[in-house]
């Protein structure tokens, strides 16, 4: 069976850009991010012919870059370092890029102190707004795992933030 090469460039078009914002708030970091999304749609185009219902390729693509987000944190030469500012995207005419520099630089470094299954469990449900049972389903546990992660990563994101800077980010908001 001949994979369906328009249909898969379809979906590139359609979703790489949002493919790509979802990898930055996992890496922080706008080279990682590309590295990962090229990674993931390698391995989407290597297994295109799985996908069944085209409607399933963005959460088939978003399982896939999960599993090598975390992969690659496993990795000790890919150790991730804190940086206290992160550059802005070039080109920022994306509605996601909107908002206060000031604001994305604190929460991408707070992003950064999170431990990456509960970053990744913070950017599904709060990025992605994905439901705790698509977050679970997603990275293969329980609802309850991904409660406790979204828990334990709010809680590192207040502890980070603190009070006055995490007022600040939902005024922003």
């Amino acid at each position: 069976m001949a994979i369906d090469e328009a249909s898969y460039r379809e979906f590139v078009l359609v979703r790489r850009r949002g493919l790509l914002r979802t990898a930055y708030l996992l890496t922080g970091d706008w080279h990682a991010a590309e590295d990962l999304v090229q990674e993931t749609l390698t391995k989407l185009y290597l297994s295109w012919r799985r996908v069944r219902r085209r409607e399933d390729a963005p959460s088939y693509a978003r399982r896939i870059m999960l599993n090598a987000y975390v992969d690659s944190t496993r990795r000790p030469w890919r150790r991730e370092q804190a940086v206290p500012v992160v550059p802005d995207r070039p080109g920022g005419d994306d509605p996601a890029d909107a908002g206060d520099p000031g604001t994305r630089s604190r929460l991408m470094t707070a992003l950064a102190a999170v431990p990456p299954r509960q970053r990744a469990v913070l950017v599904l449900r709060f990025w992605e707004d994905l439901a705790v049972e698509q977050v679970a389903e997603l990275l293969d546990c329980s609802t309850g795992n991904v409660k406790s992660q979204s828990a334990r990563g709010l809680d590192r994101l207040r502890e980070v933030l603190g009070p006055a800077q995490l007022a600040s980010i939902r005024e922003a908001r």
